[in-house]
């Protein structure tokens, strides 16, 4: 438990942008899902499926370009001495 509570204070501005895309992602989706089925039931459940995936798969995006930054930083910094 304790790294799960070390990983989130690490990571908090990153999980925080990525729970504000995911309420906007749903709100979205739940729109776009109703207009296109018009059922209220399909597009809840739509809505919370596909940005519960998102939302995950953009934190592992941010993640990833987080680590490429460093590591041209890294590159750079090398390149400099």
């Amino acid at each position: 438990m304790s790294h799960i509570r070390r990983a989130a204070r690490q990571n908090k501005t990153m999980l925080m942008k990525t729970a504000s895309y995911y309420v906007i992602h749903i709100c979205v989706a739940a729109m776009v899902a109703y207009a296109v089925t018009g059922n209220l039931w399909a597009s809840l459940t739509l809505s919370l499926l596909e940005p519960t995936v998102q939302a995950v798969a953009f934190f592992f995006h941010e993640k990833a370009w987080d680590r490429a930054g460093r590591r041209a930083a890294n590159e750079a910094a090398l390149q400099g001495t």
